[in-house]
C-alpha cells in the first residue's frame, strides 16, 4: 500500500488527481492539507483534512506527499517535503529554473527518495494515437509533426496586466507539449523560439511557437494560443507516404470539466466521430483513407508507475533528465521576453 497525502485542496488536487490515485487499490488518501481549510470541493470519506503542514510532515505513514498548488510555489514545498524525508509528486510547471530541478533531483537522489513531476498528458489518448499510427510505418519516414494546444479565452490575458514568468502561457501549457515531444522524439538537435504577448509588452505571455528539430529532417511543431476561436488540429503528422490527421484532443478533461469521473466505464474514450483520419499510398500507389480508432487515454497510469517505483523499485516513467529539459527549454523560451 502506498499511503499519501496532498498540499492543496484544489481544482488541481480534486479533479486532475484524487480521480485517478483512487482508482489503484494500492493507493490510500490519508490526508489534504489546505491553509485555509475551506475548499469547495466535497470533502472525501476517510480522509483527514488538516490546515497545519506538520500534520503531514510529521505522520510517518505518509510515505508520498502530492504538491498540488500554485506554480510559484513548487520549489519550496518540493524541498520542505525532501527534508522531512517524504518522497515527492510536484504539479507542473515542476520548477520555474532548471537549477531548481536540479537542486531537486540532487536531493532527493542523497537522501534516497522519489521525486517526479506529475506529467499525466504522457497518456492523453491523441498523443498515444499518434504514436500509435507513426510506430505502424504506414506513413513511412515522418517528415513533420504539429501539435496544437489552443484554446480561445482572451479574458485571461486580458485580465492580467503583468508579466510572469510562471504564470505564463508556455510555462503554464508547454509543460504538457513539450513534455510529450521529449518524452517520444528525445532531446532535439536544436529549438526555434517565437513566443510573444498579443495584448503588448509587460503583458502576459499569451502564444508560442516552438519548432524542434531532429537527425532525419523531423521537425516537430508546438503551437498554443489563447486567441483560437476555432481550433486547430490536436496533431497533423506528415510522413513519406502519407499525413494523419486528429481533429480533437483527450476527452478526459472534457469528461472531468463536467463531473463525469473515470469510475465511468466510457470515460475518456473517443467516438467514432472524435477519430482520426490517415491516409497514405501504398507500395503499390495505391491511395487510402480511413479512420483511426483512438487509442484510450488514462491519467491513472501515472499513480501506477509511481506505485511501482517507491514500492517495487521500478523505473521511473517521467526521467529526471527529460524533467531538467524541459525545464531549460521553457527557460530558453521565455527568456525572449525578458
Amino acid at each position: 500500500m502506498l499511503t499519501i497525502a496532498y498540499i492543496g485542496n484544489g481544482k488541481s488536487t480534486n479533479r486532475y488527481h484524487i480521480p485517478f490515485a483512487s482508482k489503484n487499490k494500492h493507493i490510500r488518501i490519508k490526508t489534504i492539507f489546505s491553509r485555509s481549510n475551506n475548499s469547495d470541493w466535497e470533502k472525501l470519506d476517510n480522509v483527514s483534512y488538516v490546515n497545519n503542514i506538520n500534520d503531514v510532515w510529521d505522520d510517518s505513514e505518509i510515505q508520498l506527499v502530492v504538491v498540488s498548488t500554485s506554480s510559484e510555489s513548487h520549489y519550496e514545498l518540493a524541498l520542505e517535503a525532501l527534508n522531512h524525508n517524504k518522497n515527492v509528486l510536484v504539479e507542473k510547471p515542476f520548477t520555474e529554473t532548471a537549477a531548481q530541478a536540479r537542486e531537486l533531483f540532487d536531493l532527493a537522489k542523497a537522501k534516497g527518495l522519489f521525486i517526479q513531476c506529475y506529467q499525466n498528458r504522457r497518456f492523453d489518448s491523441d498523443f498515444l494515437t499518434v504514436q500509435k499510427v507513426i510506430n505502424s510505418g504506414v506513413l513511412g519516414d515522418i517528415f513533420e509533426v504539429e501539435m496544437h494546444f489552443d484554446y480561445y479565452r482572451p479574458e485571461t490575458p486580458e485580465n492580467a496586466h503583468h508579466f510572469s514568468r510562471i504564470n505564463s502561457f508556455l510555462y503554464g501549457h508547454g509543460c504538457h507539449t513539450v513534455d510529450q515531444v521529449l518524452s517520444y522524439f528525445g532531446n532535439p538537435t536544436k529549438v526555434d523560439y517565437d513566443v510573444r504577448q498579443l495584448l503588448g509588452n509587460n503583458r502576459m505571455n499569451d502564444y508560442f511557437d516552438l519548432d524542434f528539430y531532429y537527425e532525419g529532417n523531423l521537425k516537430v511543431s508546438v503551437k498554443s494560443s489563447f486567441f483560437r476561436l476555432k481550433e486547430r488540429p490536436s496533431f497533423v503528422v506528415y510522413g513519406k507516404n502519407g499525413v494523419f490527421v486528429k481533429q480533437t484532443k483527450d476527452r478526459q478533461e472534457e469528461h472531468l470539466k463536467l463531473f463525469y469521473m473515470p469510475t465511468n466505464a466510457d470515460f475518456g474514450i473517443d467516438l467514432p466521430e472524435h477519430y482520426g483520419v490517415l491516409t497514405y499510398t501504398d507500395e503499390d500507389g495505391g491511395y487510402h483513407e480511413e479512420k483511426v480508432v483512438s487509442e484510450i487515454g488514462d491519467y491513472s497510469s501515472i499513480y501506477e508507475g509511481i506505485y511501482q517505483t517507491i514500492i517495487h523499485g521500478k523505473e521511473k516513467i517521467v526521467k529526471d533528465e527529460e524533467t531538467i529539459r524541459q525545464i531549460e527549454i521553457l527557460e530558453e523560451g521565455i527568456s525572449h521576453l525578458e
